[in-house]
């Protein structure tokens, strides 16, 4: 066990060595290896392995196999709490899905992005073929209501939904434990314009934006 960072950095040497006789099937075999031996040793490490994989998978325009990869990353990046990072993993994994159009998964992982950096109108663009009117479309706009509503309630039962509870675990838990700003507290109503007597003039209203007016962007 204390000679496997030593062997993890033979392994990375040979795979420079495979890369550059040709041979990027036998390099990203090495380094997934890699990745997964130290895995529960370092995980900072075998997330840079995974990413380097990827790499390798993605320079031979083999995007089905690095995309396997980002997301082996982005698991590893969100149990280790590493929520920016992770972000930017999982925004790079919708983005090969998208250009795969692989367009089911590249739902899931808005939901993914959903726990990581909590909900947000911009999580999932509509610009995804088959998005707006679907499942995964409804369920995210109800969880951005409950969020801009305060209302914790509304956002538990998206998240103790299916939609959430058959993703990746480390996902899962996370989601679970989404908080609406203000603790919970629904924001108040509006209070009922009060009449005014007759010949006054009512003052102009001021517009609200609706932050999430324009649908998912």
């Amino acid at each position: 066990m204390q000679k496997l960072p030593e062997a993890v950095h033979l392994i990375e040497k040979a795979s420079m060595m495979y890369l550059e006789n040709g041979t990027p099937d036998t390099a990203a075999m090495a380094l997934e290896r890699a990745g997964k031996l130290i895995e529960n040793v370092d995980p900072e490490k075998a997330v840079q392995l995974y990413q380097q994989t990827a790499n390798v998978f993605e320079n031979e325009e083999r995007l089905r196999q690095a995309v396997e990869l980002l997301g082996k990353a982005s698991r590893l990046l969100v149990r280790g709490r590493r929520f920016d990072e992770a972000a930017l993993s999982i925004q790079k994994e919708k983005n090969i899905y998208k250009e795969i159009e692989n367009y089911p998964t590249c739902y899931k992982v808005c939901f993914q992005r959903v726990g990581v950096w909590g909900p947000h109108p911009c999580v999932c663009p509509g610009s995804i073929p088959g998005f707006n009117g679907s499942e995964d479309c409804a369920a995210l706009e109800q969880l951005l209501e409950g969020y801009d509503q305060q209302d914790q309630d509304q956002v538990a039962e998206v998240c103790n939904s299916p939609l959430f509870k058959y993703m990746d675990n480390d996902y899962a838990k996370l989601g679970l434990s989404l908080v609406v700003p203000g603790g919970g507290v629904k924001k108040k109503a509006a209070a009922p314009p009060q009449a005014k007597p007759e010949g006054t003039a009512a003052p102009a209203a001021e517009d609200e934006e609706d932050e999430y007016a324009g649908g998912l962007c």
